[in-house]
């Protein structure tokens, strides 16, 4: 995202859902940079977005238009951060495993004094005022005919929609001088990715909860007075799996994570977090928190309130973090909030991270549609990204909740950030979890839902339209890692042209609401009380904690190792016991399967009656679950003998 575009809450799915933006490499090559341009200058690619062109072109931004910017520093060897974050991480490499700490990683592959000090100046001499800086970036204000000046480049208005905004004419460049000092900028569009500003952030959310009759564990309660569906009767939704039913479904054993610490990224923070987890754990059987073990980190300020739904992101936390700790118990959590769901601002959390090597894993649910990713931020992404890798921090992120997204925005593609070759991707599934809690089968997420017909007797339209599902499918900006080949078959790669582009997702966990994670939080309700409540829940944005807790399982196996960037070792596990190959059909073919759910009308109670509904199971859009790599789940979700796959 830019400096004003928004982060979905990626699949923070009730009976819908909710979803951030990010990458465009080939483990290596920034998708934008600087390259040779005009004469004495150095092309930023990137920088002038697709919806910036002569159709669309409403004349010359006027002089005296502020511009607000990113000028992102591409290090003393951007290069050399892809090719050493690629070693660290491959397997095969003799550079695999041996991890810089984070001083090491600036000394050798951050700005310098010199290069920070002539782009400073530079920039000062067009007339740009330096507002700030960070370790990876100098923060510029001005007009628009200093930004031009500074940039080599013409700004327009344009009609985008029903909107005007202004974005370059042309590439920006930069003096050939600086050397390759600079990676990016970001800044020069202002076309909302949406962001929000208040001094204090709302009060907790509207209660949702969830109507019985419920199964108490896959299978345990049907629904034998209602109408049939693929030729039998079938059951209520479980009422909430809880950390007994994840740990026992993905081979936990008797790992808990101990000294991994997990770091989550949302935007805003929940004003009850410590007290919602706390009592969420001791009501579930959890391990209670120690002192200490769970710890945020948050910005002096939050901007953006009201067109970011702050109160909404609560809810995203709270999951991630119950979600997490159900699953590595024992594991330290730091929930690092960005001061809005803007790009800017959740690059400064992931920024956070990376700069103090606050944690060796980091789950990340929120995304937005790879259309609305630009060169320029994907860039900027990939370096957080890349020296992460090189500190053995890996990056887990949310593959999105609308399928092939042709149903939310017109057009198959897939999300981002977690097109980038240097993410771990999450896909869904729906999990069947038995008596015992034992594991019975999963599909890939994908719902279909038909409505009870007024006189009882049948399914209305069965099986109804799609709602939701794991995101997934074939980049049209990332170039395939070399991770992926021989494993991503070569039609799938393809799908997009001749040649092999990233696909989504790399591995998967339960994501489906109808089998979702039991939750609890505050929440508002009625009669204007704030109190704790339970509610089940799910989405990848349930998917990527679970997935980020598992590696912590692993980790632990590893006696505390980082694995850091894990794609080339998951991928290097394909095809083993590892992992439960996830197809839509594990039943066997033309095996049907799905479940019955009540909801009340108005999320709350039923004073205003109840909906029934069959939702059924491995129906995404038009993408498929199949034995081998498949766009909905990757090459599948943990067995038990994954997390011991990892043990020294």
């Amino acid at each position: 995202m830019r400096s004003t575009r928004t982060t979905r809450r990626a699949g923070l799915a009730l009976a819908a859902t909710l979803p951030m933006v990010a990458a465009a490499l080939a483990m290596g090559v920034p998708a934008a940079g600087a390259e040779s341009g005009p004469h004495g200058r150095d092309s930023l690619r990137g920088t002038q977005p697709l919806w910036a062109t002569a159709k669309a072109d409403l004349g010359p931004t006027a002089d005296a238009t502020r511009v607000n910017a990113r000028v992102y520093l591409a290090g003393r060897d951007a290069k050399g951060l892809a090719a050493y974050a690629r070693a660290v991480s491959d397997p095969h490499s003799s550079s695999y495993g041996k991890h810089l700490t984070a001083r090491q990683t600036k000394a050798r592959f951050g700005a310098t004094g010199e290069q920070i000090s002539k782009v400073t100046a530079w920039l000062k001499s067009a007339g740009l005022e330096v507002t700030g800086r960070s370790a990876r970036y100098i923060t510029v204000s001005g007009t628009t005919a200093a930004a031009e000046k500074a940039f080599g480049t013409e700004l327009h208005n344009y009609r985008k929609g029903s909107k005007t905004y202004h974005a370059p004419s042309r590439t920006a460049s930069v003096p050939e001088s600086l050397n390759g000092a600079v990676l990016t900028v970001v800044g020069l569009n202002n076309a909302p990715r949406l962001v929000r500003h208040h001094a204090q952030l709302p009060p907790p959310p509207a209660v949702f909860r969830n109507a019985g009759p419920f199964s108490s564990y896959y299978g345990s309660n049907v629904a034998k007075d209602l109408p049939s569906a693929y030729g039998e009767k079938q059951p209520y939704a479980v009422k909430g799996y809880t950390g007994a039913h994840l740990r026992a479904a993905y081979g936990a054993g008797s790992r808990t994570g101990k000294g991994v610490t997990v770091a989550i990224t949302d935007a805003f923070a929940s004003p009850t977090i410590t007290e919602d987890a706390q009592t969420y754990a001791v009501k579930h059987g959890d391990k209670p928190y120690g002192q200490g073990q769970l710890s945020q980190v948050l910005p002096k300020k939050y901007k953006n309130i009201k067109e970011c739904d702050a109160a909404g992101w609560y809810g995203e936390e709270t999951l991630d973090v119950e979600a997490v700790h159900a699953v590595a118990p024992d594991s330290d959590i730091v929930y690092v909030g960005g001061a809005s769901c803007t790009d800017d601002d959740l690059l400064d959390s992931l920024g956070k991270i990376v700069d103090g090597r606050l944690a060796d894993i980091v789950s990340n649910s929120w995304g937005d549609i790879e259309a609305n990713q630009t060169p320029d931020l994907a860039a900027a992404y990939d370096q957080v990204f890349q020296i992460g890798a090189v500190e053995g921090i890996g990056f887990y992120f949310s593959s999105g909740d609308d399928g092939d997204e042709v149903a939310n925005a017109g057009k198959k593609q897939v999300d981002t950030p977690a097109n980038s070759a240097w993410v771990t991707a999450v896909g869904g599934t729906s999990l069947a979890v038995g008596k015992d809690n034992t594991y019975q089968w999963e599909t890939g997420w994908g719902t279909e839902k038909a409505v009870l017909s007024k006189d009882g007797n049948s399914w209305t339209d069965f099986p109804g339209a799609f709602t939701s599902g794991a995101g997934g499918g074939t980049s049209r900006t990332v170039a395939q890692p070399f991770y992926q080949r021989g494993v991503v078959p070569a039609k799938l790669a393809k799908a997009n042209g001749t040649t092999p582009m990233r696909t989504v997702p790399d591995i998967a966990a339960v994501g489906d609401p109808n089998t979702g994670f039991l939750v609890g939080q505050t929440q508002a309700f009625p009669d204007k009380s704030l109190k704790y409540s339970e509610y089940r829940i799910g989405g990848t944005s349930l998917a990527a904690p679970v997935i980020a807790g598992v590696q912590a399982l692993a980790q632990e196996a590893r006696h505390g190792v980082p694995i850091g960037f894990a794609n080339p070792a998951i991928y290097q596990r394909y095809g083993t016991p590892s992992y439960h190959d996830v197809t839509d059909h594990p039943l066997g073919a033309g095996k049907g399967l799905g479940v019955v759910r009540v909801d009340y009308t108005n999320g709350i109670d039923d004073s205003e009656g109840v909906t029934t509904s069959f939702r059924t199971l491995g129906a995404d859009s038009s993408l498929n679950a199949v034995v081998g790599y498949d766009p909905v789940t990757g090459v599948g979700s943990p067995a038990p003998g994954y997390v011991n796959s990892y043990r020294h």
